[in-house]
């Protein structure tokens, strides 16, 4: 498995959705008779209820058999684990939100393992694209699911569409010399009440990650930066981005907000980070910590963490 760029962001903790067990057994995907061989007896499907998984009284994912889903449905192959095959059926449509407008999403990432939550994550990415991607992009034709699910196919135009995944930058943006060593962190509307959280934004087309982080640090807070650096990445299923976590230097103090993607952006001290990173691990009500931390399934609460633990 790959490391990230600083291995001692693995050394405090796993990051959320990634890391699945499961072997991906491309061999088999691309081969329709060795597929068709793997809808047998020992198949395992992942149930999910409307994308959410279902997950049973020892906080494991529940997993059924073929008879379980309707005979019509498409089944995406997700790979193998313990030798047996596992598959996912493709909902009637896809989720249409964000995980922050679900809250039983929330709950539900909460009780989940590590393993079993890179599982999810993966799977619910993959058939919720089947789910918003029925027709074709050419010509509006149906299209059909195809190498197991990791590819749809259109027998009217002949085109092929596969599976996407959309880079976003979040960054950690740092004043060395206020306070001491000071992030800049901001709040979205839609965000819980004293809620911060690292700046973040789509890579453009034409874009590298580097430029992606200064633009979008300058469009949000008015800010040039500098040094950026790549810290690590995390898959987010909702629906399917991969956050660039990166680190970033300013000399500049003075925050000009946009206010249509920031209800409000601070600096704050590593004083203030770490009592807010105390008071996240002590699940305290957060009501005498300076603001409330993104949760331990975010990537941003692992560069909060890694920043503390590692920059002097």
């Amino acid at each position: 498995m790959a490391h990230p760029a600083h291995p001692e962001l693995a050394r405090t903790g796993p990051i959320a959705f990634a890391g699945s067990p499961i072997e991906r057994a491309d061999q088999i995907r691309c081969d329709p008779e060795q597929l068709a061989a793997q809808m047998n007896w020992r198949a395992r499907v992942l149930l999910l209820e409307d994308l959410l998984p279902q997950i049973d009284d020892t906080g494991a994912l529940v997993w059924g058999t073929l008879a379980d889903v309707a005979e019509d449905a498409e089944l995406v192959f997700l790979g193998l684990l313990d030798e047996k095959p596992c598959f996912a059926a493709v909902p009637d449509s896809g989720a249409g939100g964000p995980a922050y407008a679900m809250p039983r999403a929330w709950a539900a990432m909460q009780q989940l393992s590590p393993e079993d939550l890179s599982i999810y994550g993966g799977a619910r990415s993959l058939v919720d694209w089947h789910a918003r991607h029925r027709f074709c992009a050419r010509c509006g034709s149906t299209t059909k699911l195809a190498k197991g699910g990791w590819q749809r196919s259109c027998d009217d135009c002949g085109a092929d569409h596969f599976p996407r995944t959309d880079p976003v930058t979040i960054m950690l943006v740092e004043n060395p010399e206020l306070n001491g060593g000071s992030l800049l962190l901001g709040r979205q509307p839609r965000f819980p009440p004293r809620s911060f959280s690292a700046l973040a934004g789509f890579v453009e087309p034409g874009e590298t990650i580097e430029e992606a982080v200064a633009r979008e640090v300058w469009e949000e807070a008015g800010l040039r930066v500098r040094d950026v650096e790549y810290i690590a990445t995390q898959p987010w299923p909702f629906p399917s981005q991969l956050m660039i976590g990166c680190h970033s230097m300013t000399d500049d103090v003075d925050i000009t907000l946009d206010e249509l993607e920031l209800e409000e952006a601070r600096w704050f001290s590593r004083a203030e980070v770490a009592m807010a990173m105390e008071d996240a691990k002590q699940d305290g009500a957060g009501e005498m910590a300076p603001f409330g931390v993104p949760p331990p399934t975010a990537i941003a609460h692992s560069l909060l963490r890694w920043w503390l633990e590692t920059r002097t």
